[in-house]
């Protein structure tokens, strides 16, 4: 009997991966709670936006990084345009993100892939695709384990910029709160355990230095300018490395287990 309740205690199932993911995210999910916090105060403070207009920027837009940088421009009085440019190319490491999970999830149904797709952030990828290329994880309830982990990333930060945004003003120099410093790091913490190909690497070094070159331009533009420089030479590396992947000859194996077979008799 112990045994068998041993058995279904470890027992792998949906509701088993959903939650999981959402323990799996959950040291992000808490790292991410102040930069929630900042955005809502900053964008009713600075932005000059509503508190339901701050609310559905995470409702609709659910784009950290990006929601920062459109606050910032629209508090400088920059046109629609350069903010929904500047915000989509920031945005667009997103592309590799699913460039490289689409070989894992291409078997799911697009009610899956839809909302999958919505909620994917840089903290989801980072510990999701882990899962995904994890040979000895369940293939059958990965999907559950993703989407548990976006559910708990989506409804933290929406909570905690709702009450940003509601409380913020009581919150004291939150201009002065060092923020722009703990987003890089938190950033770092993220990119530095997923350069372990090349095309990552050359990314993120090609984005280092663009944007150091670039820095100081107006708008933020060295921001865009870095980001789809990176993305570029990226994904050029990306597809010059598979042609040479699949030249390579695939052992056979079924002649090399009858050669061992041969040795031994």
């Amino acid at each position: 009997m112990a045994g068998l309740m041993k058995m279904r205690r470890g027992t792998v199932t949906p509701y088993s991966q959903f939650v999981a993911g959402m323990r799996g995210v959950a040291p992000m999910a808490i790292g991410a709670i102040p930069f929630a916090l900042i955005f809502g105060a900053l964008a009713v403070s600075e932005g000059g936006l509503s508190i339901w207009a701050t609310s559905g920027l995470s409702l609709f837009v659910f784009a950290g990084s990006a929601q920062f940088i459109a606050v910032n421009l629209l508090s400088q009085g920059t046109g629609l345009i350069p903010i929904v440019l500047t915000t989509l190319i920031v945005n667009m490491r997103h592309v590799l993100y699913s460039a490289s999970l689409a070989p894992y999830m291409k078997h799911l149904p697009k009610r899956w892939l839809l909302p999958l797709s919505f909620w994917l952030t840089d903290e989801t990828y980072a510990t999701v695709i882990n899962v995904w290329q994890d040979t000895n994880h369940d293939r059958s309830h990965k999907a559950w384990y993703h989407l548990g982990n976006a559910v708990a990333m989506y409804t933290n930060w929406n909570l905690w910029t709702l009450l940003g945004a509601l409380f913020g003003s009581q919150l004291p120099n939150i201009e002065q709160w060092g923020m722009d410093f703990a987003l890089v790091v938190t950033f770092i913490s993220i990119v530095v355990p997923m350069l372990v190909t090349r095309p990552m690497l050359i990314c993120a070094l090609v984005a280092g230095g663009v944007s150091l070159v670039t820095y100081g331009m107006p708008h933020n533009l060295g921001l865009l300018i870095a980001a789809t420089a990176a993305i570029a030479v990226g994904y050029s590396v990306e597809t010059r490395l598979q042609p040479a992947a699949a030249s390579r000859p695939v052992p056979d194996t079924d002649s090399q287990v009858w050669q061992l077979g041969q040795k031994h008799e």
